[in-house]
């Protein structure tokens, strides 16, 4: 079982977005079979067995197991991933290009934290439950008066630029390096005022 899916196919958020087989999939983090489900939920086995095979073919529930009980074959299912992230790219843009030019700052936030999402949801995927990898995520609040904005932002984007200067390694190093990224974001925070 994968530690997170990153959903980006419409088809596969479909799938998702319904209640019952949200339901159901919050019961398959241990494999079970369609007549378990079924005396969970209080339905017939063939109902459940018509949302798992959806489920199934969306690729957000895997068959684990098989075992013969009277003369049929039955599955043991289980989901997929312990959890399932939308992309923000399955809404898409709202508005006309103009509109989107007005929140240029904004959007450049919106379209980090979209890049960020999905870098993560995709690691994520090829991630085991209880696997580390090696990350880091920081969050700090703090107010700032007017007059000292500006020098504050100089002074991030100097820090920022010093630190990736100083660690990142040049290509032609001797020893191999993996590639992480680094992303800092500054916003109001109107919630805490």
């Amino acid at each position: 079982m994968k530690d997170s899916l990153y959903i980006e196919a419409l088809d596969q958020a479909q799938q998702l977005l319904k209640p019952r087989r949200v339901a159901i999939l919050q019961q398959l983090a241990e494999p079970r079979t369609c007549t378990e489900l079924a005396e969970l939920f209080e339905q017939t086995p063939q109902q459940i067995y018509y949302h798992v095979k959806a489920l199934e073919h969306a690729g957000l529930v895997v068959k684990v197991a098989e075992r013969r009980v009277r003369g049929t074959v039955e599955g043991h299912y289980q989901a997929a991933a312990r959890s399932y992230w939308l992309a923000p790219g399955l809404v898409g843009q709202v508005g006309t290009p103009q509109q989107a030019e007005d929140q240029a700052s904004l959007r450049l936030l919106l379209s980090l934290v979209e890049e960020v999402q999905a870098d993560i949801g995709r690691l994520g995927q090829q991630t085991e439950v209880g696997q580390h990898v090696p990350s880091l995520g920081l969050a700090a609040e703090i107010s700032l008066p007017a007059a000292v904005r500006p020098a504050f932002l100089a002074e991030v984007q100097q820090l920022f630029n010093d630190l990736a200067e100083k660690y990142s390694v040049d290509a032609a190093a001797e020893e191999p390096a993996d590639p992480f990224r680094l992303i800092l974001a500054c916003y109001p925070d109107r919630n805490l005022g």
